[in-house]
């Protein structure tokens, strides 16, 4: 789900030409599992934060899409104006930022503050994820890239299996204030690895905002970005409010932890596969099977929440295949899209990314207007959206592949 920008030639040249590079995109994936982390966390404690703050769950829910808006809307913006930085100063700073931001959320004493707070930590998210892969790619020999760039692109893919589970326990045991407080510890943590290990780079051309947005006027590129934002919309309306939609299942909350790695397992599963089966089956067929299993997965769930039965084991399965479905579509949009503009690859994938959050926080906001009227209601709608993203796809992909 990242966007990944291409340093110049001379910027690869002058990394360091260790034996591979690889040691070296293990803090950067640290700091990546802390962006994952923190986009998701408070999902896992979303009631405790609203109880805390004295506002409602879906009030409470606004904090994730302030994150999500400010995340899509930043990414191409910072990316202009940090273009000439150096690399290692603007990643080190981007941690900080997004430290500092989580710890200002922590401390949060009104929900307002909160609010303020997520816009800041999104600032720093989007200034690190892109330049981290670019960083990652100029410090390898180009014959071990795309397993450093895994390395990397698998912390987010980590968080969202482990992070956001163990971020749950731990607001479950001492508090959401505490699990964000570890958020900034781990930025800290991977700040001070990066300037320690990470090697000086210079920044990049500047290329104009409206030089980026120019690959907008290909027709195939303007079909294929708000699938991935109706396809992010479905698979995040349910997800911010996961504890009290967990809890109409009868999944109590000392178990969410539990259903929500599992809902990561599937969702790494989701994004690994998705990349192989794109090259076999291609990516109209891996993005029909995925919305079609995310509708029958959300649309299972909400029948379990709207007859109250109590079904553990089969709920476990549906928040795998609900994972599996939400992060298979990455993989196959970014090959259409390139597909589209392959002279334009870096900055159609970066267009996807701010899409991605784009549909995250458009999905939490109908989640959270829609959670007013049962959890049924709310699962009903995200599966609906997964239809429609299915019969998108099906209207625009032959004129879009």
């Amino acid at each position: 789900m990242t966007n990944i920008p291409v340093m110049t030639r001379s910027a690869a040249a002058e990394a360091p030409a260790e034996s591979n590079g690889l040691r070296r995109t293990l803090i950067l994936a640290l700091g990546t599992f802390a962006v994952g982390t923190d986009s998701f966390i408070l999902a896992g404690f979303l009631p405790d934060l609203a109880g805390s703050l004295d506002v409602s769950t879906a009030t409470a829910g606004l904090a994730v899409t302030v994150f999500a808006a400010s995340y899509a809307l930043g990414s191409p913006v910072l990316a202009t104006l940090t273009a000439r930085l150096p690399r290692r100063t603007l990643l080190v700073s981007a941690l900080l930022v997004l430290a500092l931001g989580n710890l200002g959320s922590a401390l949060s004493p009104t929900f307002w503050t909160l609010l303020a707070t997520r816009i800041v930590a999104a600032i720093g998210a989007a200034a690190f994820t892109p330049n981290a892969g670019a960083v990652t790619a100029a410090l390898v020999r180009p014959e071990a890239r795309a397993r450093a760039l895994s390395v990397v692109v698998g912390g987010l893919t980590i968080a969202t299996a482990l992070g956001v589970p163990l971020g749950d326990l731990l607001g479950h045991w001492l508090g959401w204030r505490v699990a964000l407080t570890g958020v900034a510890l781990v930025c800290l943590v991977a700040a001070a690895g990066v300037a320690a290990w990470v090697p000086a780079l210079p920044g990049n051309p500047y290329v104009p905002l409206a030089k980026r947005l120019s690959v907008l006027r290909n027709r195939s590129v303007a079909a294929v970005l708000p699938l991935t934002l109706l396809g992010m919309a479905a698979a995040y309306t349910v997800y911010a409010y996961a504890v009290p939609a967990l809890g109409a299942l009868g999944i109590g909350a000392s178990s969410t932890a539990w259903v929500l790695m599992l809902y990561g397992a599937g969702a790494v599963a989701g994004n690994l596969s998705s990349g192989y089966i794109t090259d076999r089956w291609g990516a109209t067929r891996v993005l029909t099977i995925g919305y079609a299993l995310m509708a029958a997965s959300l649309a299972l769930m909400g029948a379990l929440a709207a007859t109250q039965v109590r079904a553990a084991a089969l709920v476990g399965l549906l928040a795998l295949a609900w994972g599996a479905a939400s992060w298979c579509q990455t993989p196959a949009q970014q090959h259409r899209l390139i597909a589209a503009a392959p002279q334009e690859s870096g900055l159609v994938v970066a267009l996807n990314a701010s899409c991605i959050y784009f549909g995250i926080g458009v999905g939490t906001l109908l989640g959270g207007i829609t959670i007013g009227h049962g959890v049924p209601a709310m699962y009903g709608l995200a599966a609906i959206l997964a239809v429609l993203a299915l019969a998108y796809l099906r209207f625009t992909a032959p004129k879009a592949r």
